[in-house]
């Protein structure tokens, strides 16, 4: 469990489409991503990873941090990471577990779309941490995991789970959220099923994809900005429900953000044309792009994990059925396909060597 691979290749990298958000990333667009001229790089493109084909182990803490820390500055583990070596049952999950998570989301909010977050729907076990979907009875509603971090994080740091996507239709979710709700970081957003009962149709046109991304809001009027380039949705031919895979960010200043997928560099975005555009950042009459006071991704941040559903999926504006990505009960009566499983966390801060 706490042992991983360094084994990467570098080649040349394309990517797809597409487009979230509401109460944060959730459900205020179904746009499907189109080609814009950012100031976005698509770099390396990483290799399919297999348990089956390791051929040298490293423990967790010690597979090198893929970003580069700066001149004369080295990487720092922090101890809120976590590679849940301990036991934390579902309904009673204990110290170890609760003095760096909280097992729901970070306000009183229960979720987009069908989603109804519980408490009782995570825990770890086996090395991992483990989150699950089940029907809530006499409802179309779902119930399921989500788990927040107990310290906030804030830049410069570099972020990277260990994690196996969901083979659902459901939402595989590693992300960072300022408490007011209105900075945002996708590490890992996403929906892994092969099949869709509910469209009738392959799904593979996601399950080919890692949504990476960021957001800036305006809460009031609800306003979101994020980036819908093609590179916020990469693809190299991997289907990602299929084994552990490495997802970082390197969340270097507010302008500055690098992606990484098994230790390469897949994406990097910069500067205030494209983390905020729309002046939703500014200090003072947010939205005004006749003055700029625009702050970028300055906020601490908390660490979520989650599973979800999401408006634009299971009810997507065009009412059809054959756009409706929501599992069915039969679906989620495959209890291993509808868990999310991390199976670590780390964390560093560049210090001077």
């Amino acid at each position: 469990m706490n042992m991983y691979l360094i084994h990467l290749r570098l080649v040349f990298c394309c990517a797809l489409l597409l487009g979230c958000g509401d109460n944060s990333k959730f459900d205020s667009t179904t746009d499907l991503p189109v080609e814009q001229e950012q100031e976005t790089e698509q770099e390396g493109e990483p290799e399919e990873s297999s348990e089956q084909d390791l051929d040298k182990e490293v423990d967790w803490k010690d597979i090198p941090v893929p970003a580069d820390a700066g001149p004369d500055m080295k990487w720092e583990f922090q101890e809120i990471s976590d590679n849940f070596e301990y036991e934390a049952p579902a309904d009673n999950k204990g110290s170890e577990f609760l003095e760096k998570w909280d097992d729901f989301y970070h306000n009183a909010w229960a979720g987009p779309g069908l989603t109804e977050w519980k408490r009782d729907r995570s825990y770890v076990a086996d090395g991992e941490l483990k989150m699950w979907a089940t029907r809530k009875p006499d409802s179309d509603k779902m119930n399921m995991g989500c788990v927040t971090s107990k310290t906030r994080v804030v830049y410069p740091v570099y972020i990277e789970a260990r994690a196996k996507v969901m083979n659902s239709t459901l939402a595989s979710d590693v992300w960072l959220l300022s408490p007011d709700d209105t900075q945002e970081i996708d590490i890992l957003e996403a929906y892994g099923a092969d099949y869709s009962e509910s469209a009738g149709k392959d799904h593979s046109y996601f399950s080919k994809k890692i949504h990476i991304s960021h957001h800036v809001f305006v809460r009031d009027p609800f306003q979101d900005y994020q980036p819908k380039d093609a590179g916020s949705w990469f693809e190299d031919g991997t289907v990602w429900n299929k084994e552990f895979h490495r997802f970082g960010v390197y969340w270097r200043d507010p302008w500055h953000l690098e992606y990484y997928i098994d230790g390469v560099l897949v994406r990097t975005v910069s500067g205030k044309d494209i983390i905020d555009p729309k002046h939703f950042t500014n200090t003072t009459d947010s939205g005004n792009t006749e003055i700029d006071t625009r702050t970028g991704l300055n906020k601490e941040m908390d660490i979520i994990i989650n599973i979800e559903d999401q408006t634009w999926r299971s009810s997507p504006a065009s009412g059809l059925q054959s756009s409706t990505y929501t599992p069915t009960d039969n679906e989620l009566g495959n209890i291993e396909n509808n868990t999310f499983r991390v199976d670590w966390i780390r964390i560093y801060k560049p210090v001077e060597k």
